[in-house]
């Protein structure tokens, strides 16, 4: 199999990158400054092609993929290219907003968009989605974060439906805690507001403080996950990753069948 990994320089990127060069994988592996990546292409010299990418630019997202298939067919791509911005929804600045979305979001559905065509030719390839605990259950503190990864989602849920005729396959990756550098200098802060210290938003704010390199997560662990799943003919749609992820996703799915059935009546006597 040959990978295009975004993000490769940091956290699950990074690890996954190692991980795969270190079996033998091929990889194209993409960073804003592929510098980051220059002992990786020392190391394994033929195996990795590290290329520019801000996911931002659509031009370096053509460029990126148009690259990597000059020199050889894409089985997976891995969006992986995110931060977290800790802040209450309205403490985020509207420059805030427009950068997280543009990269948790619009960067992964520009990367998603730019290589189906080739997998569509093919009839196969896969297509991870790195998004979060997060994308499933919004943590006060978290909303544009969440909003970012909920809606990578939706947008993932869909595409599976519509490219699974063809051979391409979509996994969906939901971490919880893990000891990456999310909660260090991946994470962008929002100006605090006063009045939001002492709740929910300013105590999210101090635990993520708190935890910053005491996630239970082992990344190591995380990345053969993903490459087990990928490798699967049984790839599930979503995948957890961590007892916090699973645990909590739990709840919110039977929070939520508790709330449909309380509404169930009222909401099925509006049909005519």
């Amino acid at each position: 199999m040959r990978w295009f990994i975004t993000g490769s320089s940091a956290g699950f990127g990074r690890a996954l990158t190692e991980t795969l060069l270190a079996r033998g994988e091929a990889v194209v592996a993409t960073a804003r400054d592929p510098r980051a990546l220059d002992d990786l292409v020392e190391a394994h010299p033929g195996a990795v092609l590290a290329l520019p990418l801000d996911v931002t630019d659509p031009a370096q997202v053509r460029a990126a993929v148009d690259a990597a298939l000059a020199a050889g067919p894409i089985d997976v791509v891995v969006n992986n290219a995110g931060h977290g911005l800790v802040g209450a929804l309205e403490e985020v600045s509207d420059e805030q907003i427009s950068e997280l979305l543009a990269v948790n979001l619009l960067g992964a559905l520009a990367v998603t968009r730019a290589v189906l065509p080739h997998m569509r030719a093919r009839r196969r390839g896969h297509i991870v989605q790195m998004s979060s605990v997060g994308g499933v259950v919004a943590n006060p503190g978290h909303a544009l974060y969440s909003t970012s990864k909920f809606a990578l989602e939706g947008a993932s849920e869909a595409l599976a439906g519509e490219v699974a005729p063809f051979g391409i396959r979509v996994t969906i990756v939901e971490p919880g805690p893990f000891r990456t550098e999310f909660l260090g200098r991946s994470l962008h802060r929002a100006t605090p507001i006063d009045d939001y210290a002492d709740g929910p938003a300013g105590a999210l704010r101090k635990r993520f403080a708190e935890d910053n390199g005491a996630q239970p997560g082992d990344p190591a662990r995380a990345v053969e996950a993903i490459i087990d799943a990928v490798r699967s003919p049984s790839a599930p749609l979503r995948l957890p990753l961590g007892r916090a992820a699973v645990d909590r996703i739990r709840a919110k799915l039977q929070q939520q069948l508790v709330d449909l059935d309380a509404c169930a009546k009222v909401a099925i006597a509006v049909d005519r």
